[in-house]
């Protein structure tokens, strides 16, 4: 199964802004989430099996953090039209069927991605309060058939760092997963150079 990594994003960089839609045609700005502590902006996919292995733990990891002040917002950038698993439409039934607590929208541009230099599925972006980046690394390592357990235990303890207003260790393993998707002629240049 071909294998992305997350591309190296600066800690301290500031979170761009942002408005998507979401299941039900309502928009969903970063701004809607200003007065939370820490923000967790995570790229993810309907179909990849790098997903597939933590979605059901990734619910629960947001339900866990929802009154400790932690706002989660999902993102799939993927190209619907090549891939139609990946639609506003299936983003509602997924909402639904993961118990998804948070919004999960739809970047049909894909311009979102490319400002967060997003690359992979999944990609955690975690910000302070000041909306500056603190972790851009895995869940954990568990990895589509290496037998080892979902925990998110590599987010829990950033996120547990952020919210005690302290930074993250810096030493933080890229994301790995399934590459974005992207429309033809839309992927950067680093990716277009790569292909």
């Amino acid at each position: 199964m071909p294998k992305t990594e997350s591309n190296t994003v600066a800690l301290g960089t500031k979170a761009p802004d942002f408005s998507l839609p979401g299941p039900g045609v309502h928009e969903v700005a970063l701004s809607d989430f200003a007065d939370s502590p820490a923000l967790l902006v995570a790229f993810i996919s309907n179909r990849c099996p790098f997903v597939v292995l933590l979605r059901e733990e990734l619910a629960a990891f947001a339900r866990d953090y929802a009154d400790r002040g932690l706002a989660v917002i999902a993102i799939n950038s993927n190209d619907a039209t090549a891939h139609p698993e990946e639609t506003l439409e299936r983003i509602e039934a997924e909402v639904r069927e993961q118990g998804y607590g948070f919004p999960y929208l739809k970047d049909a541009s894909q311009e979102v991605a490319k400002a967060y230099d997003a690359a992979c599925t999944p990609d955690f972006f975690l910000f302070d309060a000041e909306r500056r980046l603190a972790y851009h690394g895995q869940f954990d390592d568990a990895r589509p058939g290496n037998g080892k357990p979902v925990t998110g235990a590599d987010l829990r303890a950033a996120v547990d760092a952020v919210l005690a207003g302290q930074a993250p260790d810096a030493a933080q393993t890229p994301s790995i997963g399934c590459n974005i998707k992207w429309t033809e002629g839309n992927a950067p240049a680093a990716v277009s150079a790569a292909a």
